[in-house]
């Protein structure tokens, strides 16, 4: 059972979404249950429907199967063609995950995509993974300020989703203003995550400092990204992430 099922009754509706995209991704072709999923999660049938109806809005490629149960299977799982992995790529992955600060953002995803790459491995390769990880030491850099993880989950669901964000945010000073804001870009400098977006409360781009954000709440409000060039130029020494590898 994932870990974010444990105790399912006890997240919110942000979390068990989460969950149930990675449980299907999990359970891959064969797909599953609604009647399944509903007593994974501690939740109603139609609560399960309700939540698939959010993921396929989001992208998600979900489809339900013909038969009793009202099955579900992620399409985009039939389609992937197999990854092989080396013992040293995989170290590599580890050492990348090892390397985020606590409180980054994707950190979930990332620990969770590391634990995939692992058990795709041979039994061979995992014991050759396992003694060559075992000579590689890190320590994570040390934060003061961390960010709740149902903070950080919001945040990415609405740089994906483009949906507005309500937030609680705590100044130097210690006051705590309510806002609503249009994430641009997540950047980390001098060991510590901020969150550009426009805030609608301001009407101005502000720079938050995530571990300042106690609360996040996903609104119904759409919102078309600003470009990333209206936060200004960035340092020398910074460059995006980018999902390929640079030439």
């Amino acid at each position: 059972m994932s870990p974010l099922c444990h105790h399912a009754g006890t997240v919110n509706r942000t979390d068990r979404l989460y969950a149930l995209a990675e449980e299907l991704r999990r359970v891959g072709r064969a797909g599953t249950t609604s009647t399944r999923l509903a007593r994974l999660f501690e939740v109603s049938p139609r609560t399960v429907k309700r939540d698939i109806s959010s993921l396929q809005q989001t992208g998600l490629p979900v489809v339900a199967q013909a038969g009793l149960g009202g099955g579900y299977v992620l399409a985009a799982s039939v389609a992937l063609p197999p990854v092989n992995f080396t013992p040293a790529q995989a170290v590599a992955l580890a050492l990348a995950v090892r390397a985020l600060p606590p409180g980054s953002p994707f950190g979930a995803d990332a620990d969770a995509a590391r634990a995939k790459v692992l058990d795709a491995l041979t039994p061979a390769d995992r014991a050759r993974a396992d003694e060559l990880a075992g000579r590689v030491w890190s320590r994570p850099d040390e934060r003061e300020d961390v960010a709740p993880a149902r903070v950080l989950r919001a945040v990415e669901e609405s740089l994906g989703s483009r949906r507005v964000l309500a937030i609680e945010y705590r100044s130097s000073s210690g006051q705590t203003t309510r806002r609503r804001i249009e994430p641009v870009v997540l950047a980390r400098t001098r060991g510590t995550w901020y969150l550009v977006a426009w805030c609608q409360t301001r009407q101005g781009l502000r720079w938050f400092l995530l571990g300042r954000i106690g609360r996040a709440d996903l609104t119904p409000q759409r919102y078309d990204p600003r470009p990333v060039a209206d936060v200004g130029e960035a340092p020398p020494d910074a460059r995006p992430v980018s999902a390929r590898a640079s030439d």
